[in-house]
């Protein structure tokens, strides 16, 4: 569809500046992939959402065209699978990069790989990474087959004391070649600053279409990063956009990132409950909160939106249901939904990484029950 036809989100959502008033109030409750929080963000300091978007939707009112694979991917003999945030399909479109936690939901004492290329079939055809990463988190693959990865946090103090030798790992940005060889670091590993010296709870990154190498910083919903940090081709630092807050192209957690044909960028706000875009000069357009509360987005060829929310409820983002959420990211309407994993607690669960391959199997990393996620056409 071409642009000058878009469909205007506007006509089904709140004004921009309706929105903007609303967010303002919210105060999210978490900063943590799973059950592993942040030191700024502790269980004692959550509170509820004071306010969300007045629009809510009923997500069964969508079609669910696909049906579920749990438990996809074979790891080698005696190892298990950990919580997994980073995901990403090889150019050739028919292999699954996945960024796991060692088993559990850190690699600080553990020498496994980290990151793993599978074939659509569930095998594992190489690994690589091992005793390099605190907390595996954003993972990306350019057109030239280059992996990205993100180690979101460096060692806390008792970590340390367990394993001295991950003082020398963390908050980094690591690209390496398909056979596993280190391209570029940015970042210190296990220092936490400013770039371009160090990074702060790097979340994600990507390779923008003029070349750009985006970083999306600041993991903690009480602040006080949350900025996306720009890398030229060689790792020149170029400055950063955006500061904490919930304003527009302020960031409370931006999680994840993509860019659609376009080159339009969008940003996972999770903490601020919604999908940020912004033009190919990094300026504010919209925001769009009818996604849910956002882990992951992954834009196709054809600009369909795939986003995942693993938390909305009663107390973070009330009014929206956790799932993966198929719209346009076009005109930002919703196509379909897949419900979430059914679980003890109310509201079910659903992973934080999200690709798709090239006969249109989703494929999800899965935090809460681990491992990987499958979902075919019916």
């Amino acid at each position: 569809m071409a642009r000058t036809k878009r469909e205007m989100a506007s006509t089904l959502w709140p004004t921009t500046a309706t929105r903007i008033a609303l967010l303002a109030f919210t105060l999210a409750a978490t900063s943590a992939c799973g059950a592993e929080t942040d030191t700024a963000d502790t269980s004692s300091d959550r509170q509820p959402d004071e306010a969300s978007s007045t629009t809510t939707l009923d997500p069964n009112n969508l079609p669910n065209p696909y049906q579920t694979h749990r438990d996809w991917g074979v790891l080698p003999e005696g190892r298990d699978w950990g919580r997994v945030s980073g995901v990403s399909i090889d150019p050739d479109g028919e292999h699954i990069w996945v960024f796991e936690r060692c088993g559990g939901d850190n690699c600080v004492t553990s020498d496994d790989p980290t990151v793993l290329r599978f074939a659509t079939d569930g095998t594992l055809v190489a690994a690589f990474g091992a005793d390099m990463f605190v907390r595996p988190h954003g993972m990306h693959v350019d057109q030239e087959g280059n992996v990205w990865v993100t180690d979101g946090r460096a060692a806390r103090e008792a970590e340390l004391q367990e394993a001295p030798d991950a003082a020398r790992k963390g908050n980094q940005v690591v690209k390496f070649n398909a056979q596993g060889e280190v391209l570029m670091v940015l970042g210190t590993p296990g220092t936490t600053g400013e770039p371009p010296a160090a990074l702060n709870q790097p979340n994600d990154v990507i390779v923008a279409p003029n070349g750009d190498i985006l970083v999306s910083e600041g993991h903690s919903a009480q602040g006080p990063h949350g900025r996306i940090s720009r890398f030229s081709s060689d790792g020149t630092f170029l400055g950063s956009f955006g500061e904490f807050g919930p304003g527009p192209g302020q960031f409370r957690i931006p999680h994840a990132m993509a860019f659609d044909s376009g080159g339009r960028l969008f940003v996972a706000d999770r903490g601020n409950n919604r999908i940020q875009i912004f033009d190919e000069h990094y300026e504010f357009v919209d925001e769009w909160p009818q996604f849910g509360r956002p882990n992951d987005v992954f834009i196709d060829s054809d600009d369909t939106m795939y986003v995942l929310d693993s938390e909305s409820g009663d107390e973070r983002n009330p009014g929206m249901k956790r799932g993966l959420y198929i719209g346009s990211a076009v005109g930002g309407t919703l196509q379909a939904y897949i419900p979430p994993h059914e679980t003890e607690g109310p509201h079910g669960t659903i992973g934080e990484g999200v690709t798709l391959d090239a006969a249109g199997n989703i494929f999800v990393g899965e935090v809460s029950v681990r491992g990987m996620t499958m979902f075919t056409r019916r």
